[in-house]
């Protein structure tokens, strides 16, 4: 049992076993691994505040979950906090093995106080870094944590083999109770107050009042080659990172390879993740580096306005004297507001496509859906006054119009053992029902629908989705993240997507395969999947405010003929409602 797998030695012993070569087939160095997680409130200190967070094991961020392409993991998750609890392990493709990806009311009911559930999934096609999360209302602002997929035994990577991995987290701290927060917010109908700081594997570095204490530094000897593990765990914004007088090589996004590229910034929603190759200068610079993060906004509405910061440092050499001072350099991030460098930087993503990672884009479409996506408003309950766009609503969101509605039971349980009635309904619109000039001058009327509407496709249905957005209390981007499916972003492009032209521009060779992608500002993206993996798997906006609004749906995907192409029964212990 991997009782500490986060420890150095844990993680050195199983970064050494890339080394190892062997003549036996791939499949006898698929094993499994056990973990263990323990919901626990512990105290932490930051910014001169102690609070009592909800951790997995005590630690903040979480402990890293290692295996290989290939391995089979259980995780049995014990409840010892009054919280309802639930963990998604965010990006795993879950093939065939539904009812542990964790969304709560969608694939199973949460785990209860002094519950326990075991999350039982097989690692399949997969390498690179993703991340788990509490995927229960705003729990994953404290639970979350690396998922660290390494190459089969005999598997190299697609590079040169770095000299070290450095897993690197960013999330968002409140001072306050995020679970407060969000509660405030859905009560009033406004927005939710902002968090107060920005963290890099959980410290908010130097640039926050009471914090210099409290910073990530990263140590590197000259003329290595590191792999950072970017994460973004931030509840509701992407971010800008970049570390001063460097560049990075991107080489993998959400867990598939792609086209190398050099980039001085890097740029993540939240809910995606990035490796990157930092190659440290040939000699010692005689020089700290400041490495720093801040927010990328878009939306109206208020934000944490605030950087994140942490060091690079440069190991001394053996005789080199510590009395002479060295100079602090800073990165230079984009403006708040860079939408061309984002669109520039996301444009430059490619699949490898090598003929070892093909790039298996449908070339044919059976099922063509169009969603509008963005916010919306919800009227206020009688005789009570919002914090909405006006006194009268409350801030929603939605898909197609339709606020979704999270059931109080399982939507997985109740499609598996065939007791949808007054849980959902199958008639989730394919298209807007009422089209409008989506990126132009918005509607008078801004109410949403509120329901728990689904779409069917029967297995092996290749589907092409457009994401529009809309100017609907301003465009803004929203970063959409498909559980249990990769997809390939075929195209994207500003204001309302043109049906007759906009095709023609598709990428259908090398286009980037991710699970979080963002929906531009104002403007569009196309992706396509195959509907291979059978069982009800949510799609929804990253950016945690906007999937509280509404900002969600769900896609069933029905079994096949062959046993290899059905969901099988629940486990035993599955909890519930």
């Amino acid at each position: 049992m991997l009782s500490d797998v986060s420890s150095p030695a844990a993680m050195a012993a199983l970064v050494f076993g890339l080394l190892v070569s062997s003549t036996l087939p791939q499949f006898a160095f698929c094993i499994t691994r056990h973990y263990t997680f323990n919901i626990v409130q512990h105290n932490v200190t930051r910014l001169c505040k102690t609070k009592s967070i909800v951790t997995v094991n005590g630690k903040f961020p979480g402990p890293r979950l290692i295996a290989r392409e290939g391995d089979r993991v259980l995780v049995k998750v014990v409840n010892n906090v009054t919280n309802n609890v639930t963990i998604h392990w965010h990006g795993i493709r879950q093939l065939r093995s539904g009812w542990a990806d964790g969304p709560a009311y969608v694939t199973q009911c949460p785990i209860q106080n002094g519950q326990s559930y075991t999350y039982n999934f097989t690692i399949t096609g997969q390498r690179g870094t993703l991340f788990w999360h509490a995927h229960i209302s705003w729990l994953r602002a404290t639970l979350h944590g690396p998922i660290i997929i390494l190459p089969r035994r005999n598997d190299s990577y697609p590079f040169r083999k770095p000299y070290k991995e450095v897993p690197i987290i960013f999330g968002e701290w409140w001072n306050a109770d995020p679970e407060a927060v969000i509660s405030q917010a859905l009560q009033t109908g406004g927005g939710p107050n902002v968090s107060d700081a920005y963290t890099i594997n959980g410290l908010p570095g130097p640039l926050y009042n009471c914090s210099s204490k409290d910073t990530f530094k990263l140590k590197v000897k000259p003329g290595k080659t590191y792999m950072l593990r970017l994460i973004n765990a931030a509840m509701n914004d992407e971010l800008f990172f970049s570390i001063a007088n460097h560049t990075v090589t991107i080489v993998e996004s959400d867990a598939s390879y792609v086209k190398p590229f050099v980039t001085n910034v890097v740029f993540l929603t939240p809910g995606q993740t990035t490796n990157v190759l930092l190659k440290t200068k040939p000699h010692y610079p005689n020089a700290t580096f400041l490495m720093a993060a801040r927010p990328y906004v878009t939306g109206q509405g208020t934000f944490d306005n605030s950087t994140v910061a942490g060091f690079l440092e440069y190991e001394h050499p053996p005789n080199h004297s510590h009395i002479k001072k060295t100079t602090l350099f800073k990165p230079t991030l984009p403006p708040l507001n860079a939408t061309a460098f984002v669109t520039n930087f996301t444009k430059k993503f490619r699949s490898l496509n090598s003929p070892r990672y093909t790039a298996t884009v449908p070339q044919t479409v059976d099922k063509h859906f169009f969603f509008t996506v963005g916010l919306g408003t919800s009227p206020c309950p009688q005789n009570t006054t919002c914090q909405g766009p006006n006194n009268g609503t409350k801030f929603a969101a939605s898909v197609n119009n339709v606020s979704f509605a999270l059931p109080t039971t399982a939507l997985l349980q109740a499609y598996y053992f065939k007791n949808s009635n007054g849980v959902y309904t199958t008639d989730f619109p394919a298209n807007p029902t009422n089209p409008f000039n989506y990126t132009g001058t918005p509607p008078n009327n801004t109410l949403v629908s509120n329901s728990t509407r689904v779409v069917v496709l029967p297995f092996n249905t290749s589907v092409e989705l457009v994401l529009q957005d809309t100017s609907i209390l301003g465009a803004e981007s929203h970063p959409l993240h498909l559980h249990g499916y990769n997809f390939f972003i075929v195209g994207e492009g500003f204001g309302n997507f043109a049906p007759n032209n906009d095709p023609t521009n598709y990428n259908l060779v090398d286009p980037v395969e991710r699970n979080t992608f963002g929906v531009p500002a104002g403007g569009w993206v196309a992706i396509r999947f195959l509907a291979d993996n059978p069982g009800v798997w949510f799609m929804h906006c990253h950016i945690d405010a906007h999937t509280s609004w509404g900002l969600r749906m769900a896609w069933i995907v029905q079994d096949g003929t062959l046993p290899s192409q059905t969901l099988p029964p629940p486990p035993s212990d599955l909890p519930m409602c």
